[in-house]
């Protein structure tokens, strides 16, 4: 996937139906930070299941949050 995919904007966490963030490289992914939860994109398919998801840990979502930048506030 890319970051101008316009997939990415109709794409939601299957948890909490919220906005999910792109993250590149070896172990691409998409990211819910409101849950920290991580998804994997296999073969540029994302894998959506909630039992595809991964908890991450707290030192791993500051990273990641490094990452991403800001949260836009939800309306």
């Amino acid at each position: 996937m890319k970051t101008d995919d316009p997939l990415l904007k109709i794409l939601a966490c299957p948890l909490d139906k919220g906005p999910l963030h792109l993250l590149s490289g070896d172990r691409e992914a998409l990211y819910n930070p409101r849950l920290r939860r991580r998804y994997p994109v296999v073969d540029g398919i994302p894998q959506l299941l909630p039992s595809c998801g991964e908890q991450v840990s707290e030192a791993e979502h500051e990273e990641l949050m490094t990452l991403i930048g800001p949260e836009e506030p939800t309306p």
